[in-house]
């Protein structure tokens, strides 16, 4: 936006302020807020603090790197605000879990350390976030973050003393941050129709475990190697002598890779689909859908484990989910694979659109870094951190909503309404 547009929308940015930051007790930090969301939707290359302050009339460098590095105020309740008042307003048809990186040199900004950056596509020095964001194929907002912390700073006690990290943060692996940041959201009242999720996650089968024993319903990607049973396979146990512990129920015959099963079905079993309509006209391909029944060793013991909880025994049946593959035409073979817990009857044209709909997270991520700053900060600690992504956070959202809600003037509308904060979804 350049200064014209943002000076005619500081009305209306105004009351979206006094609404989502109404946590924030001082009135001079919510209107540092307000700056701060001006310099982040205002045009210009960079969107440091110092960048973004030269271009604003009443832009303060000290005041805001104060606002943002030093100050107390909590950005967790302004996300819940941010959550809260998106979600209906998107109308979401699924929530996206992702993960985003930042290249940062040296070793002293919070959690930065040698690891896989998507960004480079390589292993370099950088930061990773996990973000939950609720998706349509219209809209879609980040609702919640948790930053990644490596290993090696888990007792790394001089730079967690200069970047301020918690006492109670340590490292937590990626696929579990995630499902903390859901069970965060369900304390704020909010849950998901359904969880999606790159191969990073939907590979992991204590995320999948985890997200059923929430009763979160699930499309997420896997890789052509994770194994299964077919559904109709049946666990026995072999004939007992009479002494010794009785023989456990086992299937008998091996499992098979995903790839191996969806090939061995033949290309003629898999149906023509159409997702979406993308820039370049409509998006189609081929896919199946089967049950199966995940059979990896991890598998085995979450299910083994789960069943002997609820009562007492296992009978050696490993649950059941539904496979959909995707065999494009002109590839010899079928190419990218999902894992879902939805109804057996769920049609195939709807699980193929929530496996697809994580696009809108990609389309977050280049506007939150390359329209927004995300990756622009310069502060090292963990404060300013959260406190960046939160007011970025808040931003793209302010964007959201004048996209969903064009005449934005109007008294009922949703970027309008009073500034009193309301706790309910």
């Amino acid at each position: 936006m350049d200064a014209h547009e943002v000076n005619r929308g500081r009305a209306r940015l105004a009351l979206f302020v006094a609404d989502v930051f109404a946590s924030v007790p001082r009135k001079d930090q919510r209107a540092k807020s307000d700056c701060y969301l001006r310099g982040l939707m205002m045009d210009g290359r960079r969107k440091s603090i110092q960048a973004m302050a030269s271009r604003l009339p009443d832009g303060n460098e000290q005041n805001l790197q104060q606002f943002v590095n030093q100050s107390t105020w909590d950005p967790v309740p302004v996300r819940r605000r941010i959550a809260q008042r998106l979600v209906p307003q998107i109308g979401p048809d699924a929530w996206a879990v992702d993960d985003v990186s930042f290249p940062k040199d040296g070793r002293m900004s919070v959690a930065v350390a040698p690891q896989y950056c998507g960004a480079l596509g390589k292993q370099a020095n950088c930061q990773v976030a996990v973000s939950v964001h609720a998706v349509s194929d219209t809209a879609s907002c980040p609702l919640n973050w948790r930053l990644f912390l490596p290993r090696e700073w888990a007792d790394d006690t001089v730079r967690r003393r200069r970047t301020g990290i918690p006492e109670d943060v340590g490292h937590r692996e990626k696929w579990r941050l995630a499902l903390d940041a859901l069970d965060e959201l369900a304390g704020w009242g909010l849950v998901p129709p359904v969880v999606v999720a790159d191969a990073g996650y939907g590979q992991n089968a204590d995320f999948r475990a985890g997200l059923a024993e929430r009763e979160i319903r699930y499309v997420v990607g896997i890789r052509g190697d994770i194994t299964v049973q077919p559904h109709d396979a049946v666990p026995a146990a072999r004939d007992w002598s009479g002494t010794g512990r009785r023989p456990v129920p086992r299937y008998r015959q091996p499992s098979v890779t995903v790839a191996e099963l969806a090939a061995a079905a033949g290309r003629d079993a898999f149906s023509e689909v159409t997702w979406r309509e993308g820039s370049r006209g409509l998006m189609t391909s081929r896919f199946l859908a089967m049950l199966v029944r995940p059979a990896g060793v991890r598998s085995r013991r979450l299910a083994k484990a789960a069943a002997v909880a609820e009562h007492g025994r296992w009978d050696g049946v490993l649950p059941q989910v539904r496979l959909l593959a995707e065999w494009p035409d002109g590839e010899d073979e079928p190419t990218r694979f999902w894992l879902s817990d939805l109804p057996d009857d769920t049609p195939i044209a709807d699980l193929v659109r929530l496996a697809k709909i994580r696009w809108r997270i990609e389309h977050d991520y280049r506007e939150l870094k390359h329209g927004l700053g995300l990756d622009h900060f310069e502060g090292r600690s963990w404060n300013g951190w959260h406190h960046h992504a939160t007011l970025v956070t808040a931003a793209h959202a302010f964007l959201t909503e004048q996209r969903l809600a064009p005449k934005a003037g109007k008294p009922d509308s949703p970027s309008t309404r009073s500034s009193t904060p309301s706790r309910t979804c």
